[in-house]
């Protein structure tokens, strides 16, 4: 029998955060691509984007490889790293948008690589890579996401926010958090720890004075009476945390894979996703994986779903489904992955399609997670989408 009392821990990092600077200026480039490609009328589908970045003191350095409009320059793409730089906050004189050092070391893609993905004569796309990929969803929070990294991003979001506005001066870009939940009968019910690490700008403030300045943000973002007087608090619990980002600590792409989805609640595949076109499916079928597991629930048929697809390199189509409703629904697991594969073409061209990835979407996936977000008016978080719900229920009925 699973265990219904038991305490579950994730945690998040800000946009500031040294990996997260990197994946957001990968992000970022693969969204310059696809502008740039839109202003050119270079076809969309041939953009091609595996962008790697390492930050660290005043510092950047780009690499990978890409394919689009030849009017994309180093300086485009050297002045692309440093608004988003800016757009994050980084103005200290250890990592400074203006002062960093960029360096740039983009090639074409290989065109082994490119000869199993292009499509050619009858060939369909295939898929940028072999791997796995898994896609989650529960009902433990309205957005259909686990309630320890849900509420681990907003804490971070809303100090962001604060930030952003100039309503508060002290905190800077880099910051994490970490929420310990526990669960009664298998459901959310209260928080026991929480932790909050956060830059500051001012160098000589204390921890108790940071603390009053933190806890309001956490009180907000977490449900009411989650937090009692047995919860435990952990605010910047070294005492100072006055140098940060890629000041304090190097930051690579795609290192933070577990913040960008489920915070451990739910399997991983491996790849990451940032600084990746969609013809990865390391990137668009775990976004695939997330938005078919989303409707499951959504249309009632569990109360928590995963989903794992596997593909193999210039293979169109996946190699499996597997779906797990964990014992939560009274579902033929087996005719639902049948009627999932119908619902979604799972090829990577049918994925692109359906969910409207060929866009310049990205960098807003790039801190505060993947999933769990709203669908934006300029397409980002298409996997959110619940509109296969009304059909799942009819298919399994």
């Amino acid at each position: 029998m699973s265990r219904k009392s038991y305490l579950f821990t994730s945690e998040s990092v800000s946009e500031g955060h040294p990996d997260k600077v990197s994946d957001r200026i990968s992000d970022e480039i693969v969204d310059l691509f696809y502008r740039e490609g839109e202003k050119s009328g270079f076809d969309p589908w041939d953009i091609r984007a595996a962008c790697e970045t390492l930050t660290t003191t005043n510092r950047v350095v780009i690499a990978g490889e890409t394919r689009g409009p030849d009017t994309i320059s180093h300086a485009d793409i050297e002045d692309t790293a440093r608004q988003a730089i800016k757009s994050i906050g980084y103005e200290q004189h250890g990592f400074h948008w203006k002062s960093a050092k960029v360096e740039i070391l983009l090639h074409p893609q290989s065109v082994d690589i490119a000869r199993g993905v292009d499509v050619s004569g009858n060939k369909d796309e295939g898929a940028g890579d072999q791997g796995i990929m898994f896609g989650y969803a529960c009902t433990e929070t309205p957005e259909l996401m686990p309630a320890p990294i849900h509420y681990s991003h907003k804490i971070l979001r809303l100090m962001a926010e604060a930030r952003h506005s100039g309503e508060d001066k002290i905190l800077g870009p880099d910051s994490k958090s970490q929420v310990t939940v526990r669960y009664e009968d298998g459901k959310p019910v209260g928080v026991t720890q929480i932790v909050v690490s956060t830059q500051h700008l001012v160098e000589d403030i204390d921890s108790e004075q940071i603390s009053a300045i933190v806890k309001p943000y956490v009180l907000k973002a977490l449900p009411d009476g989650w937090v009692d007087g047995d919860t435990v608090w952990h605010i910047n619990p070294t005492g100072k945390f006055f140098i940060g980002g890629p000041d304090g600590d190097a930051g690579l792409t795609g290192r933070k894979i577990i913040v960008d989805t489920y915070g451990g609640a739910a399997p991983h595949g491996g790849g990451a996703f940032s600084g990746k076109d969609t013809t990865k499916v390391d990137r668009s079928a775990a976004y695939a994986s997330r938005y078919l597991a989303k409707n499951v629930v959504a249309a009632g048929l569990a109360t928590r779903c995963t989903i794992q697809l596997s593909y193999a390199i210039g293979v169109s189509q996946p190699l499996s489904i597997y779906v797990n409703t964990h014992g939560t629904g009274d579902v033929d697991e087996e005719k639902l992955e049948g009627v999932l594969g119908d619902l979604l073409d799972l090829s990577p061209r049918g994925i692109r399609e359906h969910l409207a990835l060929n866009r310049p979407i990205y960098a807003r996936t790039a801190a505060y997670g993947h999933f769990g977000r709203k669908p934006d008016a300029q397409g980002g978080f298409s996997w959110e989408k619940i509109d296969l719900a009304d059909a799942l229920k009819s298919a399994m009925s």
